[in-house]
Order: structure tokens, then C-alpha cells, then sequence
């Protein structure tokens, strides 16, 4: 039986591949441990510096399986608390990655789907692609996502997608700041590609994990505590051996080459 989600490393670009094709990739219990776990060895691995999640089939991620949701029907409240935290964990460790992680959408993301590719630090999309919280049409919230949603996007863009459970292209994904970019499908993974290199070539990865664990806390702060926060970071990068190795190279006119 293959792996429900492949790695494998490129130019120091880890891939995560979604390979439930047959189930247009469709997250249950088993398939959210698979995509955790390869994160996990991703973030783990020293080389890959930049992850890119796309998927295998004509789906990205289609939400929840058909038997996921005919479980939920049969679940305790306990059992449901717990598969919920589940999916929440997944969108957390996204969020809170020490790594880049590039989100590379071809074809439908919907619901839960829609949050795994819009919650990753870029999301690219072909053309092709569509996008939506369908969860009110079936009775359903999209409650994990809308924590995160609210944070990237504001609450009018949040409650246009949410309330009405829209179907939309990668162009008005685009329109509502929730994806980085719309590329032609003939070149969206060699694209996505030369962008990641240039992450990798270009950026520290003490700087990137430092920053995005900045970028995840400091909202939930009030003023006088998030500029205390901030300035005991700008002290211990400082002393960062990235940070003496950058200045080094710029007063001394030297390439980096990170």
C-alpha cells in the first residue's frame, strides 16, 4: 500500500505530497496523522529548509471524507472533541512551523482543504483552481479554520467566504488576499519551484524561524507587552550566529550564501 503522503527532497525543497487521489485527497483521522508525521520529518530534516505541499490527482484536498462525515453522525461529543483537536493540531504546526511552507494548489481546496492550502506562508494556484468553505451548507462550521482565517484575512473578507459558503476561482482568491498568486497551470510547479530556491538562497533559517514564531504571537499581545516581546528578540538575534555572519558579510561587501 503507497504512503497517503509522500516526501522527498529537491534543491533543499522538501516535498509533501497528498496522495489519496482516489478520495480526492479527502482528510480523515489516519490521512491528517500521515500529513503531521511527514511535517514533522520535514521540519526535522537539515536538508530541506523550504516545504512545499501540493497533492497528487485532480483534487488538492477536498475536505472531509464522505465516511468522516457519515462518523460524525454515530460519535460521542468526546470522540468528536478529539478529532476536532486533531485537525487542529495540523493547521497549528502549519502555523507555527520554524520552516517555510509553500502551499502549491491545483484544482479544488475545499473546506477543510481550503484551510490546510490558505494557512500554509504562500499559497500559489493554477488557474484552474477553486476554493471555498462549504461548511454552512451542510449544516456544518468551519470553526478551526475561522481562527486563523480571521487573523489572515480580516473579518469582511471572513464573513464573505464563511457566511455564503461561495464556490471561487484563484483569481478572486487572489482579490481577497487569501493566496499569494494565480500561475499558468504549464508552469505553476516549475515557478513555484525557482520561488522556493530563491527562499533557500536568500533567507536565514535562524531569521525565518525566529520571525515566524514572532509573526504567530505577537497579535495576541497587547502594545506595551508585544514591543517588550519584540525587543528581546531584536537582542537575542543579535547574537544570533546568522545575524554575525549577515553583518560580516555586508560590511565586508561578501556574497551570503545561506
Amino acid at each position: 500500500m503507497e504512503d497517503l503522503v509522500l516526501y522527498e527532497v529537491i534543491d533543499r525543497i522538501g516535498y509533501l505530497t497528498l496522495n489519496r487521489p482516489e478520495k480526492r485527497n479527502a482528510l480523515s483521522f489516519d490521512f491528517v496523522n500521515a500529513i503531521r508525521t511527514k511535517l514533522k520529518q520535514a521540519e526535522e530534516d537539515e536538508n530541506c529548509k523550504v516545504i512545499i505541499l501540493k497533492s497528487n490527482g485532480e483534487a488538492f484536498c477536498s475536505g472531509a471524507d464522505l465516511a468522516s462525515l457519515q462518523q460524525l453522525q454515530n460519535n460521542t461529543y468526546e470522540e468528536n472533541l478529539a478529532d476536532s483537536k486533531h485537525l487542529a493540531a495540523l493547521y497549528l504546526q502549519i502555523y507555527q512551523s520554524p520552516k517555510i511552507i509553500i502551499s502549491r494548489v491545483e484544482g479544488p481546496a475545499f473546506a477543510g482543504g481550503c484551510g490546510l492550502a490558505t494557512i500554509c506562508d504562500f499559497c500559489f494556484a493554477d488557474a484552474n483552481a477553486r476554493f471555498a468553505y462549504t461548511e454552512v451548507k451542510i449544516g456544518f462550521l468551519p470553526a478551526i479554520v475561522m481562527v486563523f482565517l480571521l487573523r489572515m484575512v480580516g473579518e469582511k473578507v471572513a464573513r464573505q467566504i464563511l457566511l455564503t459558503g461561495e464556490i471561487f476561482d484563484a483569481h478572486k482568491a487572489l482579490h481577497y488576499n487569501l493566496i499569494s498568486g494565480v500561475i499558468d497551470p504549464s508552469i505553476i510547479e516549475e515557478e513555484v519551484h525557482q520561488f522556493a530556491v530563491k527562499l533557500c538562497r536568500n533567507t536565514s533559517s535562524q531569521s525565518i524561524a525566529s520571525t515566524k514564531k514572532m509573526l504567530a504571537k505577537v497579535p495576541e499581545l497587547p502594545l506595551l507587552e508585544a514591543i517588550d516581546y519584540a525587543a528581546q528578540m531584536n537582542a537575542q538575534a543579535r547574537a544570533s550566529e546568522d545575524c554575525k555572519k549577515g553583518i560580516s558579510a555586508f560590511l565586508n561587501k561578501e556574497k551570503l550564501s545561506w
